[in-house]
């Protein structure tokens, strides 16, 4: 038996996307296979992320351009979780966003509308508009009452050229200027992981999450008692394993040793 079978073993596969999948519009070494295996077990399996720009549809359409067709079915966002949550919490409520179509699609369709003079949220993600003006006003919303989400806690997201700043590094400003401290939607919140598992059909025993950061994907697996895939094609590299407390289950150097 070779060391990764009790990971293909496994139903159901929640598997992130920036830094296992693909960089910026490259693909990783073993995703095409890998989605293709997928397929080939019949295998339940959601793409997680982070993420908050882009809609699913969009996700569906730009792993096509790289060659590899998935239902938009198998797309799940931070933006959708925060939009969950904040229907959950204030049914038919307002919020003032900094993001992009991904997020202010999410609340839209969550029966939330925007609102930039007395909003319940100010909400934020990731988004390449980030100025000054919007922090000045998300400022003074918050101070006004407003309560502060960001859809996920990354400090930092990774593209072709490098790290770029994410949506905790983007909030910081709103943070320190009003001295409110935001929620965090998406992973590691045990919230977005157990979302996940609903609309992957499947209970965490049956699961397994891949991911490429410690500080988000495995904690998140193993706080929600999923177990966890640490693939070093992205943040995480092995030399970084002896800085956390926790380890992943599992680490593998990319999608090609998964399979093999």
């Amino acid at each position: 038996m070779s060391e990764q079978a009790p990971i293909r073993a496994k139903a159901g596969f929640i598997i992130d996307m920036d830094g296992v999948i693909y960089h910026g519009n490259r693909l990783l070494p073993g995703a095409t296979e890998f989605v293709a295996w997928l397929r080939t077990e019949q295998k339940k399996f959601l793409f997680l992320t982070n993420s908050s720009e882009r809609t699913p549809r969009e996700l569906c359409q730009k792993l096509a351009r790289l060659g590899i067709e998935v239902a938009a079915e198998h797309f799940y966002t931070s933006a959708l979780a925060t939009a969950a949550f904040l229907a959950g919490q204030k049914p038919g409520g307002s919020a003032f966003v900094i993001g992009e179509a991904g997020l202010t699609n999410a609340l839209y369709e969550a029966g939330f509308t925007l609102n930039d003079v007395s909003p319940d949220y100010v909400v934020v993600g990731e988004t390449h508009s980030y100025n000054y003006d919007q922090i000045t006003r998300a400022v003074r919303l918050v101070l006004k009452g407003a309560k502060l989400i960001g859809t996920n806690s990354d400090v930092t997201g990774t593209v072709e050229g490098g790290l770029v700043p994410a949506t905790k590094a983007l909030i910081a400003p709103i943070e320190l200027a009003t001295g409110a401290q935001a929620y965090f939607v998406g992973k590691p919140n045990p919230l977005i992981m157990r979302h996940a598992l609903q609309q992957l059909g499947c209970r965490r025993e049956e699961t397994v999450i891949l991911g490429d950061r410690m500080d988000t994907d495995i904690i998140a697996g193993i706080e929600s008692g999923i177990e966890t895939v640490l693939v070093l094609t992205g943040v995480t590299a092995e030399a970084d394993l002896h800085r956390f407390a926790y380890q992943p289950h599992h680490v593998c150097r990319d999608l090609v040793a998964l399979l093999t």
